[in-house]
């Protein structure tokens, strides 16, 4: 198997050594290059899998290697080497893209975790770019916010590819806006079903009286107005998918037969008594707490356990990290298109503005807050200023207990904890009574750049910890 090659990049010859030493006997290829315009040459000619750099180097200097990388569009991850007391330039070589840092002298601990983690990110996301390559060659759209590398959308990405070729009924939960529709269209796109409809029924938006005759269809004369035989939606998908959208909005009266269609594979139209079979592969998704409507009243047990064979959580983009940059830059360039414009991307304090932010609308919120910038930005580069909301950063305060899910609680515990020791991980784990590993693999999972929010007081020592 050929080894991962990695570019090293500094101008002291004993700081090249030592990383080379330690990376070879960890079984990676490590090529050298002392000072910015080796290392840029050796990049245009073979880019590596991964970009480790000095911030600090006569002529060109890390930031300036860093921008070149992105003027040529060189798509290769990068972890960047500073002082004790640079930590704020570290900051901002990881706004301008650096995936993590790490401060001088390098610690043999720290420095194999962030080579660890840099090049699963990379991968994480040659495995999204995949799939959405697999879905462009169909002509499918509205994917958008299956963009992404993190973690819990890697999961998300894994799941779609396991429940695809089944029959299995799957339910998506989620908050309003994180792409429950999306992931129900990629499920549809790689089932063997892919040449058959996909139709989508928003059951909130109908009204009571409607809704059975838009999901079972109706015969002639079964009322007023009724002048024809209308086939209904579960009859138009025969053979795909068919997504009920909101399933927590349907009355109990259809969800009684909705339970049947789902156990015997057979429906009736309104006004009619002919038994029909049908073949579609049900997919629903709701923002509501169903165990709650369950206790409420509101929804059927029997019906939620049909529909919940197979379970699926869209993470809310809070918890997503990076991902709502790289959603970010990606409507920019959607939206430049439809308006005519170029827009070249995110200044770093636009970059900063949407990684602080809370995004309580999702993607949802995203899309148009860059739809925004495209028409109120006035050059090439959207700033801060072009963004329309308020930076209201996650905190304790903003927890609802009950109402927030675990994973946001820990969250906002390890996030906090952090915040009131310096950036600590070994203080953060002593505090929290878990592993400094532990809170290391969490930032990971939250984005490596939440854990370097605190800009003026970050412990130096903390990413040797």
């Amino acid at each position: 198997m050929k080894s991962t090659r990695i570019l090293i990049v500094d101008d002291e010859p004993d700081v090249l050594a030592f990383m080379q030493h330690l990376l070879v006997m960890k079984g990676y290829d490590v090529e050298l290059a002392v000072g910015g315009e080796e290392a840029l040459s050796v990049l245009v000619e073979r880019a590596p899998a991964l970009l480790i750099t000095d911030l600090r180097m006569p002529g060109l200097d890390g930031m300036g290697l860093l921008s070149k990388v992105r003027e040529q569009h060189l798509e290769v991850p990068s972890i960047v080497l500073s002082a004790a007391g640079d930590i704020a330039m570290a900051v901002r070589a990881m706004r301008a893209g650096a995936v993590d840092y790490l401060t001088k002298p390098v610690d043999v601990g720290a420095l194999l975790l962030a080579v660890e983690r840099a090049l699963q990110r990379r991968d994480l996301q040659t495995e999204a770019e995949n799939l959405r390559g697999q879905l462009s060659a169909r002509n499918q759209d509205g994917l958008d916010g299956l963009l992404g590398v993190s973690l819990p959308m890697q999961r998300i990405y894994r799941m779609a590819r396991q429940v695809a070729p089944a029959r299995a009924t799957v339910l998506i939960t989620g908050e309003s806006g994180t792409g429950k529709g999306q992931v129900a269209r990629v499920i549809h796109e790689l089932s063997p079903r892919r040449a058959a409809p996909f139709v989508a029924v928003h059951c909130a938006a109908l009204a009571e009286t409607l809704l059975e005759s838009e999901l079972f269809g109706h015969e002639k004369g079964a009322f007023t107005g009724a002048d024809k035989r209308r086939l209904g939606r579960f009859e138009q998908a025969s053979g795909g998918t068919l997504f009920l959208d909101e399933i927590g909005e349907v009355p109990l009266a259809t969800q009684v037969k909705l339970l049947r269609l789902l156990q015997e594979r057979t429906l009736e139209r309104v006004g009619g008594n002919e038994s029909i079979s049908i073949d579609v592969r049900v997919i629903a998704a709701t923002s509501k707490d169903l165990t709650s409507e369950i206790c409420e009243g509101r929804f059927r047990e029997d019906l939620f356990y049909r529909l919940n064979v197979v379970h699926m959580e869209m993470p809310p983009l809070r918890l997503r990290g990076h991902d709502a940059v790289i959603l970010a830059e990606h409507f920019l360039q959607r939206f430049a298109r439809e308006n005519h414009r170029r827009i070249d991307g995110l200044a770093d304090d636009a970059r900063a503005k949407v990684l602080s932010h809370s995004w309580p609308g999702n993607v949802r919120e995203l899309e148009n807050a860059m739809e925004r910038a495209v028409v109120f930005s006035e050059g090439s580069v959207v700033h801060a200023e072009a963004l329309p909301f308020e930076t209201v950063p996650l905190g304790l305060d903003d927890i609802l207990v009950p109402g927030a899910s675990l994973a946001e609680i820990e969250r906002y515990a390890i996030t906090k904890t952090l915040a009131a020791v310096n950036g600590s991980t070994s203080r953060a784990a002593e505090i929290l009574g878990v592993s400094v590993r532990t809170v290391q693999y969490r930032l990971h999972e939250y984005g490596s750049l939440v854990s370097r929010t605190i800009e003026g007081d970050a412990d130096p020592t903390a990413s040797r910890h």
